[in-house]
């Protein structure tokens, strides 16, 4: 499939209507953790979108903490903001957050992460249809053999998603028996150490007997690629997500599958749009591509949903078509490779 075509849900459900006036409008911005290489891409979208709209960004890094992400958001209303977008550093513990901008009438965004609450505007990538791609692509290059589960943070409830995802297009395969999963772990954090050394446990653990991981991101894909390589293993089929350029050069090296790409220029460019929307008066509803969505615990939520896109060896060339990756970037280190590396 041509980049171009399966982009076109994604670039329709970005088209936000922002039919305000945003002079004097600011939107706070606070993120879990802004070291991960992938959330400076967002933040230049939301950025951009916010300028276009005549808004001012402000924002701040919980660093992996929960309780500063709330003193962050504190901190935020405290500075007088007109809506917040929030990546979730633990869905549970954001609930005062979430309550402290409706006592002050400050619109929240749940940016990427489920915020279960219905005051908040859930946007997010399809993460469901993600896991589903991620497994596709294992389960084509092992269609048997000895699975690893590398899930994501305990906290997130994208971890659930990804993993029920995956699930549905497992399922058959293991109840024939071509498929045993012989080892599965959360990813504190999201950090690719904690995968490693989730894989280098399961490896012990198994005597190196694993043909496949399924990594529900490119940091745990990079940790598990780690441990693999230290044991002379690299090239078994491994996941991923976010189409993060040391992952897509991978990709191109042999040592990743692939990495379902998420254009996080996309995202950050809806949420600056109907934040700032949100920030002039526009109800939830009436956002353009807004939709109602029921989570899994039953909560009715206003949602949109972008299309993510899997990024294999067959179709490099159009993440360096579309700009994301530079082919010097994503070709370093390959020779003989696949299309553009080549």
């Amino acid at each position: 499939m041509k980049l171009s075509k399966a982009l076109i849900p994604a670039a329709l459900a970005a088209l936000v209507s922002v039919n305000v006036q945003a002079a004097d409008l600011t939107v706070g911005v606070s993120w879990s953790n802004f070291q991960e290489e992938r959330w400076k891409t967002d933040e230049a979208a939301i950025v951009g979108a916010l300028e276009a709209g005549g808004a001012e960004y402000l924002s701040a890094d919980a660093q992996s903490s929960a309780s500063k992400q709330l003193a962050d958001i504190e901190s935020l209303i405290a500075q007088g903001v007109d809506a917040l977008i929030i990546l979730a550093q633990d869905a549970q513990a954001i609930g005062p957050a979430v309550q402290a901008a409706a006592d002050e009438g400050i619109p929240v965004i749940a940016y990427d992460r489920l915020i279960e609450d219905n005051r908040a505007f859930y946007l997010t990538f399809d993460n469901i249809e993600v896991g589903r791609m991620q497994a596709r692509a294992v389960l084509e290059a092992a269609p048997s053999g000895r699975y690893v589960m590398i899930k994501g943070s305990p906290t997130d409830p994208n971890a659930d998603f990804l993993r029920g995802g995956q699930q549905e297009v497992l399922q058959a395969a293991i109840d024939a028996g071509d498929i045993e999963i012989v080892g599965e772990a959360y990813t504190d954090g999201w950090l690719p150490a904690n995968a490693q050394r989730n894989m280098e446990q399961i490896l012990t653990a198994t005597d190196n007997g694993v043909d496949a991981v399924v990594a529900s991101n490119d940091g745990t894909a990079g940790g598990a690629v780690a441990a693999l390589t230290a044991q002379g293993m690299e090239g078994i089929p491994v996941s991923g997500q976010d189409g993060d350029h040391a992952a897509l050069n991978r990709v191109a090296k042999g040592t990743q599958t692939v990495s379902v790409w998420k254009d996080a220029r996309d995202l950050g460019r809806s949420a600056g749009e109907i934040a700032v929307a949100l920030a002039g008066g526009s109800a939830m509803a009436d956002v353009d591509g807004a939709a109602s969505w029921t989570s899994p615990a039953g909560t009715e939520m206003t949602s949109m949903f972008l299309a993510p896109v899997p990024v294999t060896a067959a179709n490099l060339s159009d993440v360096v078509d579309a700009g994301w990756i530079s082919q010097e970037a994503l070709c370093q280190g390959v020779s003989n490779g696949p299309a553009p590396c080549n």
